[in-house]
């Protein structure tokens, strides 16, 4: 991880120290929080307790070797999407739920059947959820492994809550089904906040490129001596580019792995593809797609050439020259292009 500017001139509240070897080699932000309560205190409380560690690393690695397998690394890691899979399936599932509840109080009779239906529904939802959430969990390390398995624990109650309801119903005690029910949503409600802690609070699936932009204009960063298949890591405006030499041509990618900040500059080289060292996701040169996850968003890619003996690199025109799946301007602003 690297630090553009003084922490302490971010938030002068704050006392901030850099910790290395947190997780798979990166650095860590470490800072000394404010009062918190609550739900903040207990979640704060699983992250620190390692003890959790002894359970969830074994069931880490098992998952680990089911999502191995390229096609299914790619299905629930999003790859197809372009963004994490995760996401978007809990809306399915918690919207489910949360409307078959309302209508168990205040839909009467007539509305029996439609909440039956809807739970239904979130059960079925809750596998692909589950396991697109297994796969991404699979990645992590320290705080946001412990979070996450707590997190699962209360998701998997929740849906064996909503299963026991389904049963009751289907037996003709709807006023237990609706108390399961009701016990379920609350338990889901720990989960989704665990789970809301671990993208907006730990950045578990945020891209690590997102505010990376480039230079918009040519900018030289090395001389046109670079050998065949050796990587070499430049900075260009403030942002890290894999500069590599494939079949003659200079190829140019953002260095810092979108998934989790892995140093691209380290991985390995094949087939006109950079694996990352950290969770192999694996990019093409040319244009930054990915071909295997759990890596979903492309990494963004830069025009290279070269004048007077030197390499030099710029963010892709949108509208012309080499095919740009991101083109980033000075603003930050994203455009597709062709």
């Amino acid at each position: 991880m690297k630090l553009d500017a003084d922490p302490a001139a971010v938030n002068p509240c704050r006392v901030f120290r850099v910790v290395r070897g947190i997780g798979a080699g990166e650095e860590a932000l470490i800072t000394a929080r404010g009062p918190e309560v609550g739900m903040q205190k207990t979640t704060r409380r699983i992250e620190q307790t390692e003890q959790i560690d002894a359970v969830a690393k074994p069931i880490r690695k098992m998952v680990g070797r089911m999502v191995r397998p390229r096609p299914v690394r790619n299905l629930l890691s999003g790859v197809f999407l372009g963004h994490p899979l995760h996401p978007g399936l809990t809306d399915v599932t918690i919207g489910a739920w949360g409307m078959a509840a309302v209508l168990d109080a205040i839909g009467g009779r007539d509305a029996e059947p439609a909440a039956d239906l809807l739970m239904k529904v979130g059960v079925a939802g809750a596998v692909p959820t589950a396991l697109s959430g297994l796969n991404d969990w699979s990645d992590t390390h320290g705080p946001e492994l412990r979070v996450g398995w707590i997190h699962a624990l209360a998701n998997s109650t929740a849906l064996s809550l909503h299963v026991a309801s389904l049963v009751m119903r289907a037996r003709g005690d709807r006023r237990t089904g609706r108390i399961l029910g009701g016990a379920g949503m609350g338990v889901l409600a720990v989960g989704a906040y665990l789970g809301g802690h671990l993208s907006f609070v730990r950045g578990v699936g945020v891209n690590r490129t997102a505010w990376q932009q480039g230079p918009a204009e040519w900018t030289a960063v090395l001389d046109d001596d670079l050998v065949e298949g050796e990587p070499v890591r430049v900075d260009a405006d403030g942002t890290p580019i894999l500069v590599y030499r494939y079949e003659g041509r200079a190829y140019a990618l953002a260095a810092m792995c979108g998934h989790m900040g892995g140093p691209l500059d380290e991985g390995t080289f094949a087939d006109g593809c950079v694996t990352c060292p950290w969770h192999a996701s694996t990019f093409r040169l040319a244009d930054g797609g990915v071909t295997r996850g759990p890596a979903s968003a492309p990494q963004p890619c830069f025009e290279t050439r070269v004048r007077d003996g030197r390499i030099e690199v710029r963010v892709p025109r949108a509208g012309g020259g080499e095919r740009a799946d991101l083109v980033r301007t000075r603003r930050g602003m994203v455009h597709s292009a062709t």
